[in-house]
């Protein structure tokens, strides 16, 4: 058995309906997220026509990561102690409701707010998502189970990204803010399909979310998500201005932005199925590796073709990274808690996004690009060690997961 396991209660029994709810919370994910990815663009955009200056437009992404560290601690704990169908509701309205504000073309602070909340509330509706799905799962069908659910994410989002500058172009920023806030209030019928069965709200006092990430195991793989989330998104952040640098024009820089999340859509479901049947610490453990290649396939890049490897590279990385993860997670921990152990996870993501980008900003002026890139692989390596030295002084497996 897993070291780490014995330390907490046994992990959810082999029951056959996650799929059930898999599938129209999938299906709720997609309109959700084609908002989110619209609105990545349109809102900067907006901001960029009313000539505020960059640390505003530069704020969005903070802010964002601001709201996705609070809304995934504060929701994944409330999925464990109040009935999660009327959370998903409040999610998805609140999200609409945070975008409808920007209908009325406000100023800079009350669109940083909107994007706050936005984020806030489309987290927990993840966070509650995969709790809910890998609590209903089997364990022999938890990670294609969540990959319904991660993938149709992406799916939304490519879509929405894919869609925000026709609909800009066609309807203005007033026009654009009301379809992006029509799209969840779309999504949140299929909400009427979930079946009845809800788990029931734990009473007990619960011991922290630290002390259960310790006693499952769990420590390290948050540590080495939060080093890796720096290094990538740290590379991330800068991308766009050195593809500028290499002279590749906006046109094609749309479509090779696009590849990190439109690969993220198959190799989610692939990733999968794979984790069912090999094992999940070798499908996370490949994406760590991944990313640590991820930035030095950028340094060698010259041209939108090798740009384009990189983000194909980049979607596989996260994709094999987070549905290992995720999986792992929900075999590791009782279903009473895996809203809160899977809202420390995406914590752990969040933190690592606002941190890479602050440091690359930094360490670029004077490393230059090159010098960057091979600072956030390092530090990605540095999270694959973590988790590498950890398997390595743990007992052999028994169980494959």
């Amino acid at each position: 058995m897993d070291k780490g396991r014995s330390a907490v209660e046994p992990v959810s029994d082999s029951r056959p309906i996650g799929r059930y709810f898999a599938l129209p919370l999938a299906a709720t994910s997609v309109f959700l997220m084609a908002a989110n990815g619209g609105l990545a663009l349109i809102v900067k955009l907006f901001l960029t026509s009313k000539g505020f200056p960059p640390i505003v437009i530069g704020a969005v992404t903070s802010v964002s990561a601001i709201g996705m560290i609070l809304g995934s601690l504060v929701w994944g704990r409330l999925a464990d102690r109040r009935r999660r169908r009327p959370l998903l509701v409040i999610t998805v309205l609140g999200a609409a409701i945070a975008v409808s504000v920007l209908i009325i073309l406000p100023p800079p602070f009350v669109v940083l707010g909107s994007v706050f909340v936005r984020t806030f509330m489309w987290i927990g509706y993840a966070t509650i998502t995969m709790a809910i799905v890998s609590g209903a799962s089997a364990v022999s069908r938890r990670g294609r189970n969540l990959s319904y659910v991660t993938s149709a994410r992406s799916l939304g989002f490519a879509l929405g990204a894919i869609a925000s500058g026709f609909v800009l172009d066609r309807l203005g920023f007033r026009g654009a803010f009301s379809v992006m806030a029509g799209l969840p209030l779309l999504g949140i019928w299929f909400l009427l399909f979930l079946p009845r069965r809800e788990a029931v709200p734990s009473q007990s006092r619960e011991r922290g979310s630290w002390k259960m990430a310790i006693s499952s195991g769990l420590a390290d793989l948050y540590l080495s998500t939060f080093l890796r989330q720096m290094a990538i998104h740290g590379t991330f952040s800068l991308l766009p201005i050195y593809m500028a640098s290499l002279g590749i024009p906006p046109t094609q820089m749309g479509l090779v932005t696009a590849l990190n999340t439109l690969t993220q859509v198959a190799a989610l479901i692939g990733f999968g199925r794979l984790a069912d049947l090999i094992g999940r610490r070798r499908i996370f453990m490949a994406g760590f590796a991944l990313s640590a290649i991820t930035p030095c396939v950028f340094t060698l890049a010259r041209s939108a073709g090798g740009m384009a490897l990189g983000y194909g590279i980049l979607g596989l990385s996260f994709s094999s990274l987070y549905i290992g993860s995720t999986a792992h997670i929900g075999d590791r921990v009782p279903e009473r808690r895996q809203g809160a152990m899977l809202g420390l996870y995406e914590t752990s993501r969040g933190l690592g996004g606002f941190v890479g980008p602050l440091l690359a900003g930094g360490i670029t002026p004077v490393l230059g690009y090159n010098g960057m890139f091979f600072t956030m692989a390092a530090i990605a390596g540095l999270g694959f060690l973590v988790m590498f030295v950890r398997r390595a002084l743990s007992r052999p497996e028994r169980t494959r997961v």
